[in-house]
């Protein structure tokens, strides 16, 4: 409970920071003559409302951990589901992996009943306010059952995965499910764009035009193995715009939201663009990937030395 409150205050301290540089009067003067006062004054004043909505969510997140702490929640939960299934299914579900699905799903049902008035407040409320929110109340539900969907028909296989991988290899268990994490990721970079986006948004093939030409050739300048380029219908749910790009390393797509083309000229497009290719070119992603698998090995032998 102490490490839980301790990072909830350090959070709540940077953001308390960045409140502090988000009421400055006028932008730096390095942007001074690229950013309007008046431009600047709105985001300003929408990085606030954020950093407050940052803070009170986290809030009430700690007052949730604590509880499920203090009254052993969990505990209580994993008891129950078991009941359940000892009640209710038959008796080829009873067993661990059995109940672990149906505890997790449970757990996962309580946290978003839990988490819906805040997700409702900035969608509606604060998003609304300051002009970004395109998201219809029949569009949220829509996409609370198909995410809901998406996780009943998702979660149990990949969970039963891991749990016989674990009853299966003992105390080295890690290993093997770190390949089985890895090889996962791979299938599911394989399967988002073709079976799970479309359930949510559309990918359209960018047109002819002057504006590909350009994002091919930037793709080309920096050795980028650019594949297809699509435009995305962002603005079915928000004003906000942005550009990103995913795939295997060797075929990669590029995505870019239908109101950045709307709102920005070609060389902004390609500002936006390149800062995300530039992660790219850097290894960012590589280096992240690589310090993290690092870390949960570190990690696993820690535990091993103790037990």
């Amino acid at each position: 409970m102490g490490f839980s409150l301790g990072h909830y205050l350090f959070e709540s301290f940077l953001t308390f920071r960045q409140y502090r540089v988000l009421q400055r009067p006028s932008p730096p003067a390095v942007l001074s003559k690229e950013v309007s006062p008046d431009v600047f004054t709105k985001s300003q004043a929408y990085g606030r409302a954020k950093a407050k909505f940052t803070i009170i969510e986290g809030l009430w997140e700690q007052v949730q951990n604590l509880a499920f702490l203090h009254f052993d929640v969990l505990p209580k939960l994993w008891s129950w589901t078991g009941s359940l299934l000892l009640d209710y299914a038959p008796a080829r579900f009873s067993g661990e992996i059995s109940h672990s699905i149906l505890f997790v799903i449970t757990f996962l049902g309580i946290q978003q009943v839990l988490s819906l008035p805040s997700r409702l407040y900035y969608t509606f409320v604060l998003e609304e306010h300051f002009g970004f929110n395109k998201q219809t109340p029949g569009l949220f539900v829509t996409d609370l059952i198909k995410t809901n969907a998406l996780t009943t028909v998702l979660l149990p296989p990949v969970l039963a995965g891991f749990l016989k991988i674990v009853q299966k290899t003992g105390n080295q268990f890690f290993f093997y499910l770190w390949a089985f994490a890895a090889g996962l990721q791979v299938c599911m970079i394989a399967i988002y764009p073709t079976f799970i986006l479309p359930l949510f948004n559309k990918l359209s093939p960018l047109e002819e035009g002057p504006l590909k030409e350009q994002v091919e050739k930037l793709a080309a300048s920096l050795k980028f193995p650019l594949h297809e380029l699509f435009i995305i219908d962002g603005s079915k749910r928000s004003a906000h715009s942005n550009a990103y790009f995913f795939g295997l390393p060797w075929k990669k797509h590029i995505v870019l939201y239908d109101t950045l083309i709307e709102k920005s000229e070609p060389e902004e497009i390609l500002a936006v663009l390149g800062h995300e290719l530039g992660h790219w070119k850097l290894g960012h992603t590589t280096r992240l990937l690589f310090i993290t698998q690092v870390s949960l090995t570190h990690i696993h032998e820690a535990f091993c030395a103790l037990y």
